[in-house]
């Protein structure tokens, strides 16, 4: 298990690196094409990459943080800094956003010129394929390793997708009509793009920071798991869970027979620890054992020697 989570958390790593060197790339591309073009649609997306590379550094910084090791000040380990970073990231891209929209209101405004579209074309339509390549392939790794970080960087370097493919189209559109007008107009067309993007970016990053639930398919795994075991269990209760990052925590409360033994007891516990790691990986149970508190005749356990002796009229078991 450590070595697999070693494995995971170097991927996370160097997918990060690999969006870092990406998205600097692509902001010198675009900041060529822009002053080569005037387009301030090309400039918003190049303004809109910058903030890309800072997030990706940001998501890297958070990754590097959760991969530590629990210690005496963070008990349950670091796995908060993915949730802080994603955060981050978010209020960057709504940063990008805003940036984009004033700049094209500007030169809507003002009326600006786009000149050498072919090479605008061409420039676009090149950073819109390695940006999809690259926020396709951090999206699938980070969905494998469950890192939020990594994910906020996938999502953030997708908008830039989206926003390439807004220029492209309006570069071809003014390209073909000759109408400049249309060009700030795609350019606002990216900024809400954008912001929508931050927004879902955000409400999933808080969520976390929040302490909020597991998802409900997940939460339906822990219990059926736990109910698999009613024949040897007189019930549970007080179910907890949380996420930090890419680590679960689930805690809870399991009634067992009053005469099992601390051993069975103790083997329970660890049975049903390593039943729901193996379903949910990265997930760390606590289990407080306690005696049952229902009527005999109520409870799921199929063979309990206190019912056997109680039903024979002996005091004890």
């Amino acid at each position: 298990m450590l070595l697999k989570d070693i494995s995971v958390f170097s991927t996370k790593e160097n997918v990060s690196k690999l969006s870092i060197l990406a998205v600097g790339s692509l902001i010198v591309i675009k900041v060529v094409a822009s002053f080569l073009t005037g387009s301030i649609a090309i400039m918003a997306d190049a303004v809109h990459s910058v903030i890309d590379l800072s997030g990706a550094v940001i998501g890297y910084i958070g990754i590097r943080i959760s991969n530590k090791p629990a210690d005496e000040e963070h008990t349950f380990g670091h796995g908060k800094a993915e949730n802080i970073a994603a955060a981050v990231i978010a209020c960057l891209i709504f940063l990008a956003g805003g940036v984009i929209f004033y700049q094209a209101v500007r030169n809507l405004i003002i009326g600006a010129t786009v000149e050498m579209l072919t090479v605008g074309i061409a420039i676009t339509a090149a950073a819109l394929v390695i940006n999809l390549l690259i926020s396709l392939y951090a999206s699938k790794v980070a969905r494998a390793a469950d890192s939020l970080a990594l994910e906020a960087t996938a999502r953030d370097m997708l908008t830039d997708v989206f926003s390439s493919a807004a220029v492209l189209v309006g570069l071809v559109l003014v390209r073909i009509t000759g109408v400049n007008i249309l060009d700030p107009i795609v350019a606002m067309i990216v900024a809400v793009l954008i912001t929508i993007t931050a927004f879902f970016t955000i409400k999933k990053s808080v969520s976390g920071l929040m302490d909020t639930r597991l998802p409900e398919e997940e939460m339906d795994v822990i219990i059926s798991t736990i109910r698999e075991h009613t024949t040897q269990l007189a019930g549970f209760h007080k179910l907890r869970t949380r996420k930090a990052g890419s680590h679960r925590f689930i805690d809870f409360h399991l009634m067992l027979p009053r005469n099992s033994s601390l051993e069975e007891a103790h083997r329970m516990s660890d049975h049903l620890e390593d039943d729901i790691t193996a379903k949910l990986p990265g997930s760390s149970v606590t289990i407080h054992v306690e005696p049952c508190d229902v009527e005999c005749e109520e409870c799921p356990v199929s063979d309990c020697s206190l019912r056997e002796s109680l039903e024979s009229g002996s005091d004890t078991p």
